[in-house]
């Protein structure tokens, strides 16, 4: 009897709270700020912070609010947890099997929908409780602002192509850089902070909240999320079979129209169907993928009135949440299947395993519906090009999607990495990543397999404070990020003699995240650390002959290798531009002299077969 009196009085405390908080709902205006001014405007960082204090202090056993980091101004970045029952300890919830879900909001923050659509799914779950159901197994964690800095840029004319509020924060950082750009090279303090709450909590499924810059449709509520042949086997059926068909006829019910996000093949003529792209690891729900997480871009249509986005935005993480709910044991044990497959294939090298590095569209398409608008076209006279004019007459018809992704260019994974010590900013990327690295206990010379290539082609124009070089036949869109190759590799792939300094970085790949390792390493990967320009000083010849010298060396080599001297000719006779540049004639001696630096173009990083008889230490 006693026992039963005990177990009741604690199912009463554990209730309390929540019971309170749905008295206080009754009793108070919950209504977000966004609400209050009837969608007119979005709250700036101190009502946001202030409305979520507020809420946590109304039931704080249900939610709290964690800081994780500061952006380059020095602006406190926070998270939100909700949780049904007061655990907000990531260590505890994985042994729960309780799935984490991470919602992050105003990476770009012009585009503040999601920042709006939490608050109130924050408050219908732990205040007035009418989606208390969404915490039964779930625990979420809000960023309610991830671009601080530039969400206090506010203004009216921050979003040329958006339909409201009345004033909103700016795209980039205060560095001026886009985060969205930022997941693999982690140049900013945010990306940092983030990739560290990352590895803290690791969730098991990603939002990511946006506002459309494309073309006008009926849909009000798409999105994007990887099934191709980069994610893992088991995580793309889930997403296919069960999340997409469940959370569409979701979001269609609640009166949003609902798809796929749309990028046309073709801006200018919608008739010629959609792109279908790689997502590259630089973009947040890429990087997922390496990280063996579903991740969900989501993307409101800009041209929407702003109470019709935040809803929609609303209905869409709520319904992918009810279906989280439901398959909660089934999506933790596919993300945890996933990591063990990921680590297993790193214990050994296989030189026939093939890793997929970059994807391209297949040339098969399926029909795609679409709900547009009836469009005119004609030839700007400003411009000069095709202009495109929407009306709002409805447009329903099929248009051609490509099937999905087939793989363009593989890699055989090493056993392991190893980067000499004086690669620092490489090392310190892949220690924010949550890496395991290893160092060499003493100076190691062995065979490893190393790559040379040549020099990348490096854009005139800065990006993202940076002038990424794709290496050989990639075509990289700055704008899009999407990533084509086709052919074979520019870089090639060897066996040599190598020396390693004592305290260079041993990166094992029997480890959870050793995709993001790989994309990182790998000098051809769509974000590797030689497009983003790490790796530049590899590139540089230091030492020059003068041409008189080499005007004398040139006809000794040539007087001694008449091979030599026909493909020199044969050179000239093919290649213009190389006939008219003095420079290049006389170093194409040069590069084949003794003199020559033999290391340059040579990536530093070694590609590891086995750890056997390397020394090394934590």
């Amino acid at each position: 009897m006693i026992r039963i009196i005990v177990s009741i009085f604690l199912a009463f405390v554990c209730l309390a709270p929540a019971v309170m908080a749905q008295g206080s709902a009754q009793s108070q205006d919950w209504s977000t700020p966004a609400e209050k001014s009837g969608y007119r405007t979005t709250p700036r960082y101190d009502e946001t912070m202030a409305y979520l204090k507020r809420m946590a202090g109304a039931n704080p056993r249900q939610l709290k609010l964690e800081m994780f980091g500061k952006t380059s101004t020095g602006r406190d970045l926070w998270i939100a947890v909700a949780s049904r029952d007061g655990n907000f300890d990531p260590a505890s919830l994985h042994k729960q099997n309780r799935p984490i879900v991470l919602v992050q909001n105003a990476i770009h923050a012009g585009e503040m929908d999601g920042k709006d659509s939490s608050l109130a799914l924050l408050r219908d779950m732990v205040i007035t409780r009418s989606k208390a159901g969404l915490l039964d197994r779930a625990v979420v964690v809000v960023i309610p602002i991830y671009n601080l800095d530039g969400h206090e840029r506010f203004g009216p004319y921050n979003r040329i192509n958006q339909n409201g509020p009345e004033q909103m924060g700016w795209r980039t950082t205060a560095q001026n850089l886009n985060l969205n750009r930022d997941y693999v090279k982690a140049d900013t303090p945010e990306t940092r902070a983030w990739l560290a709450l990352w590895n803290r909590w690791l969730p098991d499924f990603f939002f990511d909240n946006h506002v459309t810059d494309g073309a006008d449709y009926q849909f009000d509520t798409t999105y994007d999320i990887a099934t191709g042949p980069d994610v893992d086997s088991g995580i793309a059926q889930w997403i296919t079979a069960a999340l997409v068909p469940d959370m569409e006829k979701s979001v269609a019910s609640s009166g949003h129209l609902i798809s796929p996000y749309i990028e046309f093949a073709d801006e200018a003529d919608p008739m010629k169907g959609l792109a279908t792209n790689q997502v590259v690891p630089r973009f947040s729900h890429g990087y997922t993928i390496l990280q063996n997480r579903p991740g969900m871009l989501v993307e409101m249509h800009m041209l929407k009135d702003y109470r019709t986005r935040v809803t929609g935005n609303y209905e869409l993480m709520r319904a992918v949440l009810e279906v989280i709910n439901r398959d909660a044991d089934r999506l933790v044990q596919l993300n945890r299947a996933a990591d063990l497959k990921t680590i297993e294939q790193g214990r050994q090298y296989d030189p026939n395993a093939r890793f997929p590095l970059i994807l391209a569209a297949g040339k098969q398409t399926v029909p795609f519906h679409y709900l547009g608008y009836k469009f005119n076209r004609s030839l700007s006279d400003i411009s000069g090009a095709v202009r495109i004019e929407y009306t709002k007459e409805p447009l329903n018809i099929d248009i051609p999607r490509a099937r999905g992704l087939i793989v363009q260019r593989t890699i055989a994974p090493p056993r392991a990495y190893i980067i000499p010590p004086q690669w620092t900013q490489v090392i310190d990327v892949l220690r924010a990543h949550g890496l395991e690295l290893k160092r060499t206990t003493a100076s190691w010379t062995g065979e490893v397999e190393v790559y040379r290539c040549p020099p990348p082609r490096w854009p005139a124009q800065p990006f993202e404070g940076r002038h990424p070089a794709p290496l050989g036949d990639q075509k990289d869109s700055l704008i899009t990020g999407a990533t084509a190759s086709g052919g074979q590799s520019s870089c090639k792939l060897g066996r040599e003699q190598s020396t390693f300094p004592v305290g260079s970085i041993v990166v094992p790949l029997d480890q959870r995240a050793a995709k993001v390792a790989i994309h990182f390493l790998e000098p051809e990967g769509p974000d590797s650390a030689v497009l983003w320009n790490f790796f530049d000083a590899i590139f540089e010849q230091k030492e020059y002959g003068e041409s008189y010298v080499l005007e004398k060396l040139a006809r000794e080599m040539m007087a001694k290798d008449p091979a030599l001297k026909t493909e020199f000719e044969n050179k000239i006779a093919a290649d213009p531009q190389f006939a008219a540049n003095p420079y290049a004639r006389l170093n194409f001696f040069y590069e084949r002299s003794p003199y020559w630096d033999k290391a340059l173009g040579l990536y530093p990083v070694g590609r590891l077969t086995s750890l056997e008889g390397i020394p090394l230490g934590k």
